[in-house]
């Protein structure tokens, strides 16, 4: 099953512009967005979990890009928020460099293989430099999502 990022993602879940502060700061505006999601069952054990994982390992991922995500029953289903910071954030990346997009997903423990999926989709598009280099151009949240939904219906067609 092919799952598109675009239909995770609404302008409401969408932040552009956002000064660049720490990743505690980034985090947290992540959490505030989710807040109050009809998916989010339990928003404490949401964020527990989430805070969880990146104490684990960083999910700072390379290329300017972070992608912290947890498996969780604290969500009755699959959810994603995207922050672009104004300036780079550091998020103790593998690659030692700083980051300005910031993906977070949240799926269920039972849809495993899903979380998997679209962690990957994610990444397939990340992994654009000009996808990257147009979000992080992008003057709001309408226009972060329709590069997102070009390169996406881009990825679909090979």
């Amino acid at each position: 099953m092919e799952v598109e990022i675009t239909r995770l993602l609404t302008t409401e879940l969408i932040s552009v512009g956002l000064p660049g502060g720490t990743k505690a700061d980034v985090l947290e505006h992540l959490f505030g967005m989710l807040k109050g999601h009809p998916g989010v069952v339990d928003f404490e054990e949401m964020r527990r979990a989430v805070l969880e994982r990146e104490g684990i390992m960083s999910t700072g991922v390379g290329q300017g890009l972070a992608l912290p995500h947890a498996k969780t029953e604290a969500v009755s289903d699959t959810i994603a928020a995207l922050v672009v910071t104004d300036s780079p954030v550091d998020f103790g990346s593998i690659d030692g460099q700083p980051v300005r997009i910031v993906f977070m997903l949240l799926g269920t423990v039972s849809a495993r293989s899903l979380h998997i999926k679209v962690l990957s989709r994610i990444s397939r598009l990340m992994n654009r430099a000009s996808v990257r280099r147009e979000l992080m151009g992008a003057e709001s949240a309408h226009a972060a999502l329709d590069v997102l939904s070009a390169a996406e219906e881009e990825l679909l067609e090979h």
